[in-house]
């Protein structure tokens, strides 16, 4: 904890001290925040948001931080400062912030608007064009992630590995630890509440989830077939179905069943006659199939490299390859190793149901986003800055896909 300078800062501290411990540890909320605007947690749980008169408190159910948050123009600002294993405090709003590139979801930023406060990120390997405008415009910094005394320049420095060490301005943002779509779309309001940006999150956030229920009720309403739809991934003579929460919800809200609660086991060993045999068996139940499997170059991936993998000579069972419907989530890469899916399929599950629904039901008039067919030996779409054709001072909109 760190000390204050005066006998009153340290009064104000120790009284600080107290109330958060009543806040943080009770979740009471004294006052409606000196912004004007809040943001309620309605869907996500692995983070929670109180409010008093001129600070907000973030508990981050994670990794069990609390971000005491500091509104600027407030005597608290200069007063008090906490950098301890359970609480951390920040001026808020942000002047400038940085991000840990890897698999950041940086679209979060874009939709609050707050896009032109990055200052710092550690590789410039970003599934986002209009962030590589900025960054080849040197308004962005590539900055070395092990060097703390770099990082410590910026207000906050937001983080999704939370294993790594962390600095003082370390910010844990893990939206990826929620098991629906929705909730990870929420962590918008966690990010909103460092840029006192709560009105616009609540604003994209509702966009977002009234898009999403829609398109579950047209999923619904479209027909009464259910087809099944296995998550697949191969790694070292390994084949493993998923049981991640999110993607089987995915399914499921589309209108279609997952393999995967009707299957014995997870993992199939190709090198084991038996593995294989069983394998091949479920695949031939299924009729669509997402690829997941790792690869340094999506460019080249396709179905020949699916079904080496899948270790087969005769697949005239396999329904989804006679349909055309084996898919991958790398439709939109950078280099060949910032996906797309890691960025703004987080802050718009809406756009990666709609993808879902024609995926499962096509009908050929709808361009998917992420998902792309390599049955149809569909290639990859490359993000580069040519195409951020906005104003990146300006928030950018949600695409609401058309629903009725």
């Amino acid at each position: 904890m760190a000390s204050s300078s005066s006998s009153s800062s340290t009064t104000s501290w120790l009284q600080c001290s107290v109330f958060l411990f009543i806040l943080v540890c009770h979740g009471r909320v004294d006052a409606a925040g000196s912004t004007g605007s809040i943001s309620k947690v309605e869907n996500a749980v692995d983070f929670h948001i109180y409010y008093g008169q001129a600070f907000k408190v973030i508990k981050n159910a994670i990794d069990g931080k609390s971000y005491l948050l500091i509104q600027n123009n407030s005597r608290m600002a200069s007063r008090t400062k906490y950098c301890t294993s359970r609480i951390k405090s920040f001026v808020v709003p942000l002047s400038n912030y940085s991000i840990d590139a890897d698999y950041f979801p940086v679209s979060f930023f874009e939709l609050l608007g707050v896009l032109r406060s990055l200052k710092g990120i550690t590789s410039d390997s970003v599934a986002s064009q209009c962030v590589l405008k900025l960054y080849e415009a040197g308004e962005i910094a590539v900055v070395n992630k092990s060097e703390t005394q770099e990082l410590a320049q910026f207000g906050a420095h937001f983080i999704t590995n939370t294993d790594q060490p962390q600095s003082c301005n370390f910010v844990s943002f893990v939206p990826y630890g929620e098991e629906t779509p929705l909730q990870r779309a929420e962590w918008i309001k966690f990010l909103g509440v460092f840029a006192n940006a709560e009105s616009r999150a609540n604003q994209v956030y509702n966009a977002v989830r009234e898009s999403y229920q829609c398109l579950i009720k047209l999923a619904k309403d479209r027909t009464s077939f259910k087809p099944t739809v296995a998550w697949i991934q191969y790694e070292n003579d390994i084949w493993s179905f998923t049981k991640e929460t999110y993607k089987l919800k995915y399914v499921e809200d589309a209108g279609g069943e997952n393999v995967d609660a009707s299957i014995n086991k997870i993992t199939y060993n190709i090198s084991n006659p038996e593995d294989l045999d069983e394998l091949h068996a479920i695949l031939c139940t299924v009729d669509v199939v997402i690829d997941e499997t790792f690869t340094s170059d999506p460019v080249v991936y396709n179905t020949s490299t699916f079904l080496k993998n899948i270790n087969v000579e005769d697949h005239s069972c396999f329904v989804f390859l006679s349909n055309q419907s084996l898919w991958r989530y790398d439709k939109r890469i950078h280099n060949s190793t910032a996906l797309d899916w890691y960025n703004g399929a987080v802050s718009q599950p809406q756009l990666v149901l709609a993808d879902f629904i024609e995926v499962l039901f096509p009908t050929g008039n709808y361009t998917t986003t992420y998902f792309r067919n390599i049955a149809k030996d569909e290639g990859v779409v490359q993000i580069v800055s040519e195409k951020c054709d906005r104003d990146v001072s300006v928030a950018m909109e949600p695409t609401l896909p058309v629903c009725g």
